[in-house]
């Protein structure tokens, strides 16, 4: 009866010590989210690159990746399908420091719609790929590649007529060896005719020194790159 008293169990009745596990996670939380920032807010202070050139930060750098980063990104930073490769110094949305911090910080969405119709279906978009692929220097048939030349008009808005693609609104760079979807002729096709969507959620919640760590543990995973 005194429990039922004290604490929430008869219905909306909070208990008269008005207590939830949600409230005592939180205060929780909140200590030791308080003893993390006295550990990393003295980083806050120094340049990121100084702060990746520090082996004992980047050892907390390395747990904080592995607890908010890893599921995505792979361990290694490898990522995989979707997600993209965070060691082969190509960035989607610019790989500067601030930018990086900016990427962690507030994520991005981006979308490609589907150009199926633009190109002309399957075939336009295939000859539309081996353009793509002519223009990275990969191997394609030269027949479809000039068939689709004019057809990628349809892309170049995004991509930039010599498919280097444009960072700061993150259009994907077509002729570097980075690619989230694929950059096999099936994979553009695929991406062509049914259009992309991906985005990395905003991790502002996470606090300024943990961010902080965070960008420079990520450039030191490039390795200057």
């Amino acid at each position: 009866a005194l429990y039922l008293v004290l604490y929430p169990g008869l219905g909306r009745f909070q208990g008269a010590w008005n207590w939830s596990s949600a409230e005592q996670w939180r205060q929780e939380k909140a200590r030791v989210d308080a003893e993390f920032d006295k550990v990393l807010r003295p980083y806050l202070s120094q340049d990121v690159r100084a702060v990746a050139a520090d082996p004992k930060a980047m050892e907390s750098g390395r747990r904080l990746y592995l607890t908010y980063c890893s599921q995505c990104h792979g361990s290694d930073g490898q990522g995989s399908r979707d997600f993209p490769n965070l060691t082969d110094g190509l960035w989607l949305w610019g790989g500067d420091p601030d930018q990086v911090k900016q990427s962690i910080t507030n994520g991005f969405q981006a979308e490609m719609p589907a150009l199926g119709d633009a190109v002309g279906g399957e075939q336009g978009a295939r000859e539309v790929a081996h353009y793509v692929l002519s223009l990275g220097g990969r191997p394609h048939d030269p027949t479809l590649a000039a068939a689709g030349k004019e057809k990628y008009a349809a892309c170049a808005g995004c991509h930039m007529e010599d498919g280097t693609g444009m960072a700061a609104a993150g259009f994907p760079n077509l002729i570097d060896e980075a690619s989230r979807f694929g950059n096999t002729e099936e994979a553009i096709v695929e991406s062509i005719l049914k259009g992309r969507v991906g985005g990395m959620p905003a991790q502002a919640h996470l606090g300024e020194a943990k961010i902080h760590l965070l960008t420079a543990y990520v450039l030191s995973l490039s390795k200057g790159k």
